[in-house]
């Protein structure tokens, strides 16, 4: 481990770069939504601000919890262009999150970029925009915004405060705050443009910008629009086919057992599978082989999906009076997406040996049929996404602040696929009673027994393009009291007050075929449901000692909230915290607080469907795994040992589930800040231990976990095993279940550490910023008293990656006209969820990413950015229970090296 940090701090200290182009003058005291002008350290000594994790104005911008800033300067100087991309490279990002080279994105969230902080789950981190939630994204009854609706060169900055804050904010907040801040006060006029593209040649990625902002004596606008289009990179071009270790130590492709020519088994069990060759013989059968019968996939599937997004803000002011202010914001993106996907599939057809198509003489089931002859599908989505917010705020004789404001969010979308199946039709194509193979007929007669025989006839009547619809309100009124009620020796007693009313609301209304369960694709079933809250909070910090010995200051805060909510009754939440400044050098810092999490409208009401999902099946060559407890549970379902699983996917039944309840959690922090400025100036050292725990967590366990925990567990007498049934006559699991449940209890504790130095060494100006985590323990208490499910070190099966180490470091050197930048990422070891020793990829390594940038000052207003993304061309490890291309997409880079060139200019 010590060899593997001083191999990150030595990689990012080889070079960095420095300011911010074309910083703006700081502001004066703007109010709840201002701070500095690009670094928080600026900020002027006069000025009051919010910070994130607190409503209480202060000057202090030093948060008593473990936080993190990422500034519009670092964000510059990364040549990162997507706020998700900034987030995920934190070393608190773990799990499973949104992005473009993430197969898995949330359910009706396709193109939505979420962030996750400590691998809990989107739904448990609270995203705010200017301390306010912003309505979420995707194509109906969703639970998470688009982190990419707000155009990045409007940003100041994002806090990340890693810490529950549920008596500050309310619901949602267990794992931690992300509160992006932008600069409501931009003048001037500034315009940018990035264009990247991978070595290979593709994924090219262009992105303009324009920021515009007129401010005057009593007001000001301001506004900000991004265009971004991203093209595609193939699967294929990345990972040729689907791997699997089918013989101790070696990995073949293993591909899906949908084949082309179509699978079917005869009633002695034998297993066949007609013609692979389009325009071949239509008669010809032979024994099913997985090697060479199985359907290469991931030709047909993307490594990233394109996207096209059109993403404006809008902010003003106006001053009505000295001490009163009239404010406004104004969101709205469109955007546009699509991913490729394998040809349709078609299961369990009933084939009577009368029918004409039949060669073999016998009654049959064709197990799977791979619709090969119209090519792939398009998954399609378009959305539009508003929110607006309008309000006062002001001042009062005795200095104290208040602000009274409404938003209202609306989210509405379009999705959809191509080439699905009406197996209502695919029946009556089958059906001679129904069917004619006369030339022009109403409903023609379909082969489905070989590949290249199914007629564009046949293709026209049974195939349609589905459409759904759905969308996300939300509406919310607050009103907010904050100032000093009285003196005491240290200091003055600060408070902060208001309420708030929210209703959130979702809904989706698929394709009427999809509804009624005849189209080959995921059932599903309208959704459609609200929740309402009521809330009122108080939050105080208490200045309890000053100057004395052993204590410069120390302060106490505490916060408490009462929420009531229409579906599930009312809750408090309490948070308190110490800070303790000994001496100038030495800090102290800690926190402990309640959480409260409701349902989301998708868990509750989310309509249940059922699609084919990755999983691993444990039972697989399961003779060779020397696992006694495994050979005995698998012996004891029936399964022969020569069984091996035929693909990669096991139909799967997620959705909703209204006997959902509320989940509650405490958290604590306790940690330290360091600045020894006699000795090194400019250097700030931090630690912070975090641990969570989250009783009724409601929680998805995904099927490969389900059953690698069910197979190791002896007699098979966990309750996953009741979640799934095996094919008495094949062998295989049929059918399985992941819907969200209440488990038991979730614990989490670990350690974040943090270097900063800032320092002019001469005439270069050094920076340097180093965060890592450390996850001592992530443990899943699936029911009372049931076994654990260990998630710290693991990594796969559906879940993402929990890597013991995470970090993430950058280093900048302003050379004054020229500014360098590198930056690492370090994903830690991290074992296979469902592997198991001796497997290939039972085990992935420590995984560097570096990226470098070089930015030129070409004329005061003018600068020009040159930049390597995965700049070693590190290849993503091998999985043994991958999401897709082999590894974990939602852990690891798919792309590898990568180049971008930008310009900016102000005038």
């Amino acid at each position: 481990m010590r060899r593997t940090a001083l191999s990150l701090l030595s990689a990012t200290i080889l070079a960095s770069g420095g300011s911010a182009a074309f910083a703006q003058t700081a502001p004066e005291a703007l109010g709840d939504t201002q701070a500095t002008e690009t670094t928080v350290s600026e900020a002027p000594a006069s000025a009051e601000i919010v910070v994130t994790g607190s409503r209480i104005r202060r000057t202090d911008l030093t948060a008593n919890g473990p936080a993190t800033t990422v500034t519009a300067e670092s964000i510059a100087n990364t040549g990162v262009v997507n706020i998700e991309n900034v987030l995920q490279r934190l070393p608190a990002s773990a799990g499973a999150a949104g992005n473009q080279t993430s197969s898995y994105w949330t359910s009706n969230g396709y193109g939505t970029a979420q962030v996750n902080l400590r691998g809990l789950g989107i739904k448990r981190t609270l995203v705010l925009l200017n301390n306010r939630r912003l309505v979420a994204g995707g194509t109906g009854a969703n639970s998470s915004p688009d982190l990419n609706m707000i155009p990045t060169p409007i940003i100041e900055r994002i806090d990340v405060l890693k810490d529950g804050a549920s008596a500050i904010y309310g619901a949602d907040a267990v794992a931690g705050v992300v509160n992006i801040i932008s600069n409501t006060r931009f003048e001037g006029l500034g315009i940018g443009a990035r264009y990247g593209i991978t070595e290979r040649g593709d994924g090219s990625d262009f992105t303009a910008d324009l920021t515009w902002g007129i401010q005057g004596e009593r007001g000001g606008f301001s506004a900000a629009a991004t265009y971004q289009k991203t093209e595609d990179v193939n699967m294929a071009s990345r990972a040729p086919c689907a791997l699997g270790e089918t013989s101790p130590g070696v990995l073949t492709c293993t591909n899906s057992s949908s084949t082309i020519g179509g699978r079917a088994v005869l009633p002695d069990g034998t297993m066949i599978n007609f013609n692979q060759t389009p325009g071949g013989d239509g008669d010809f059968y032979e024994p099913y082989s997985g090697a060479k019968h199985n359907f290469n996939s991931n030709p047909f599937l993307n490594a990233v999906s394109p996207i096209e997004r059109l993403s404006t803000a809008f902010f003003t002011h106006y001053d009505i009076s000295d001490d009163v202010t009239a404010f406004g914001e104004f969101l709205y993106t469109f955007r546009k997406s699509d991913q490729v996907a394998t040809p349709g599939g078609l299961r369990n057809l009933n084939i009577s040996a009368a029918n004409p198509t039949n060669p073999t003489g016998e009654n049959l089931v064709l197990v799977a049929r791979r619709l090969a002859e119209p090519g792939p599908r398009i998954f399609f989505q378009e959305t539009h996404t508003w929110q607006g917010t309008g309000g006062l705020r002001g001042k009062l004789a005795n200095n104290w602040s208040w602000e009274v404001a409404a938003s209202y969010g609306r989210n509405t979308g379009l999705d959809g696929s191509t080439n699905i199946a009406n197996l209502e039709h695919v029946a009556n194509t089958l059906n001679t009673n129904v069917c004619s193979f006369s030339a022009g007929a109403a409903v023609p007669c379909g082969d489905y027994l070989g590949a290249g025989d199914l007629t564009p006839e046949v293709l026209d009547y049974i195939l349609f393009t589905s459409r759904d619809h759905g969308g996300n309100e939300l509406a919310s009124v607050t009103a907010d009291l904050t100032g000093e009620l009285f003196a005491l020796p240290a200091g003055d007693v600060a408070f902060a007050t208001g309420v708030v009313y929210r209703k959130e609301k979702g809904w989706r209304d698929p394709d009427p075929l999809t509804v009624a369960g005849v189209a080959n694709t995921n059932q599903q079933d309208p959704i459609s449901g609200s929740t309402t809250t009521k809330e009122a909070y108080l939050e105080l910090s208490v200045p309890v000692l000053k100057n004395v010995p052993f204590v410069q200051a120390l302060t106490l805060d505490g916060a408490v909230r009462y929420s009531d909510y229409n579906l599930f009754g009312s809750t408090w939440n309490y948070k308190v915290a110490a800070d303790w400044q000994i001496v100038d050098a030495v800090r102290l810092r800690a926190t402990y607080g309640t959480g409260f999490r409701v349902p989301n409208v998708p868990e509750l009401y989310g309509g249940v469907s059922e699609g084919n999902l990755t999983t691993t099946d444990p039972c697989s060559r399961y003779p060779q795994s020397g696992n006694a407890v495994l050979i005995a549970n698998c012996q004891a379902s029936g399964v022969r040992p020569d069984y091996v699983q035929l693909g990669n996917t096991i139909l799967t039944t997620v959705g909703g589930n209204e006997d959902l309840q509320p989940e509650s959690s405490k958290s604590w922090t306790v940690g330290a800040v360091f600045q020894p400025r006699a000795i090194i100036p400019g250097l700030t050292l931090t630690a912070d231990w975090f641990n969570i725990d989250i009783k009724d967590a409601i929680r998805s366990i995904p099927g490969s976990t389900k059953l690698a925990v069910c197979y190791n567990t002896p007699n098979l007498a966990h309750p996953f095993c009741d979640d799934f049934t095996r094919n008495p006559l094949t062998g295989a699991i049929e059918d399985l279940t992941a819907q969200p449940i209440n488990t038991g209890r979730e614990r989490m504790s670990g350690l974040d550490l943090g270097v900063v130095y800032n320092r002019s060494i001469g005439a270069v100006g050094l920076s340097v910023d180093l965060n890592v985590s450390y996850l001592d323990e992530y443990v899943i208490s699936p029911y009372p008293g049931g076994d654990d499910i260990i998630f710290d070190g693991f990594i796969g099966g559906g879940n993402g990656g929990y890597p013991k180490w995470r970090g993430y470091g950058v280093v900048t050197a302003d050379l004054g006209t020229v500014d360098l930048t590198w930056s690492t990422q370090w994903i830690g070891k991290a074992t296979d969820f469902n592997a198991a020793p001796g497997d290939i990829g039972y085990r992935s390594p420590n995984v560097f990413y570096h990226n470098a940038q070089v930015a030129f000052d070409l004329t005061e207003n003018s600068r020009l950015q040159l930049g390597v993304d995965n700049l070693f061309d590190r290849d993503a490890p091998f999985i043994q229970s991958w999401t897709d291309a082999n590894t974990d997409t939602m852990t690891y880079d798919l792309l590898g090296r990568r180049y971008y060139v930008g310009i900016r200019h102000r005038f």
